[in-house]
């Protein structure tokens, strides 16, 4: 996992960590406490439950810890307006159908495809991260393979 990342992300995910490392573990601890007072672990469902979200909580703190660790973080004063990057908004034209769009270019975090927030690590962030206007890029998607225009960097 090599993700590309804002600070901004960065001090999300870190803020996340810090909560689920001090707050959330002492709730499941609480949780955990209270449950085995009642009694036979082997049949306590309440039990079995502050067990499962003690595991879940450490998962996340593990995904959380290699996100920060591995990411490349893209500082605000590194981003280039000239080509198509993190955080820039571009009208692209779908060749194939003459469809046009306004798309941004965000982290995998900021993701929403619904709102046109592509992830650069997408298949059309991806063909899309460097280009200009007038650059006309494939786009090699799981099911498809269709052409997209840079028309304007807005």
């Amino acid at each position: 996992m090599n993700n590309t990342l804002t600070e901004e992300n960065i001090k999300k995910l870190r803020e996340e960590l810090e909560y689920r490392m001090t707050v959330k573990r002492a709730e499941i601890a609480k949780e955990k406490a209270i449950a085995a007072a009642h009694g036979d672990r082997s049949e306590n469902a309440e039990y079995k439950e502050a067990c499962a979200n003690y595991r879940e909580n450490d998962n996340r703190i593990q995904y959380l810890l290699n996100m920060i660790s591995t990411a490349t973080v893209i500082a605000d004063d590194e981003i280039d307006n000239s080509t198509l990057g993190i955080n820039s908004r571009a009208k692209i034209k779908f060749i194939e159908d003459e469809f046009e769009d306004i798309v941004t270019l965000v982290t995998v975090m900021d993701s929403d495809p619904e709102n046109m927030c592509i992830s650069i690590e997408s298949d059309l962030g991806l063909a899309l991260k460097g280009k200009k206007v007038g650059d006309v890029v494939e786009v090699i998607a799981p099911e498809d393979k269709y052409t997209v225009e840079v028309i304007e960097i807005l």
